[in-house]
């Protein structure tokens, strides 16, 4: 079932800014038919790349009843609470995410990286121990935008939505790996004992990109497997469709949010 609502364009405004100041998105989006039932949409900070327990929910806000065409309001949130995130991912990189319901029913997730970084030379050299969050800078990766989009009910007419059909995996030739051979023995175990000196912790090292990647993709997807849950790039499906609809000529409805 198609969905009633395209988000059509999400504007971080006063981006870069502090650490401790607001977030400020300028929504827009598009209705397709008359929704009596309020949209809910919610901002929530990534705390850590390898829990959800540090996620936080900055705030909430409904809008609604929503006629049909479209609408444009600002939300905004405040800054995530220093004392629930743990002291090593404080500075670095962490993940915001914009969450919109109906009913009680998510039907997309967007998520952005945000850069954590010292504005003072000495202080990104030399980071004391206990971060100084007056100094930190706030950066939302606007160009690395992630969505998740779920088929939902709209009213009760709409069927259930149908179970997700699992894709075949293709590989192609190049992420092949080849069949060893005697010449690849002496480097197969060269790798074996390389392995074994990380195992004993000698040289291990965590990509914190990689976990934050994790962490997105178990964020967007709720942390459950939802039916029909779909992912795509910046750039694909709902923002290559807003662009399009960014040519209409359709006159924004300013609507304000309500805490």
């Amino acid at each position: 079932m198609a969905s009633r609502v395209n988000i059509v364009r999400v504007e971080h405004l006063d981006n870069p800014a502090m650490f401790n100041d607001k977030f400020k998105l300028e929504i827009t989006f598009e209705v397709f038919e008359h929704l009596p039932h309020d949209l809910e949409w919610e901002l929530v900070y990534v705390g850590s790349g390898t829990s959800r327990e540090y996620d936080q929910v900055l705030d909430s806000a409904l809008v609604g009843p929503i006629p049909e065409g479209r609408h444009k309001f600002v939300f905004d949130a405040d800054h995530p609470n220093i004392a629930k995130i743990p002291t090593d991912d404080i500075v670095g990189v962490s993940v915001l995410l914009l969450r919109c319901k109906y009913n009680e029913q998510e039907f997309i997730n967007m998520g952005w990286f945000v850069a954590n970084e010292y504005t003072d030379e000495e202080l990104k050299e030399n980071p004391p121990a206990q971060p100084q969050v007056d100094k930190l800078s706030r950066k939302v990766e606007t160009e690395d935008l992630r969505v998740t989009t779920f088929p939902i009910r709209w009213t009760d007419e709409d069927p259930a939505p149908e179970p997700a059909v699992e894709e075949e995996q293709v590989f192609a030739e190049e992420d092949l790996m080849p069949l060893n051979d005697e010449g690849q023995e002496e480097e197969d175990d060269d790798d074996d004992e390389d392995d074994d000196m990380d195992a004993t912790g000698g040289n291990a090292e965590i990509d914190l990109n990689e976990s934050f990647n994790e962490r997105m993709a178990n964020a967007l997807e709720g942390g459950e497997q939802q039916e029909g849950a779909r992912v795509e790039a910046a750039g694909v499906g709902a923002a290559a469709a807003g662009e399009q609809m960014e040519q209409e000529a359709v006159e924004d409805v300013e609507m304000g949010d309500q805490h």
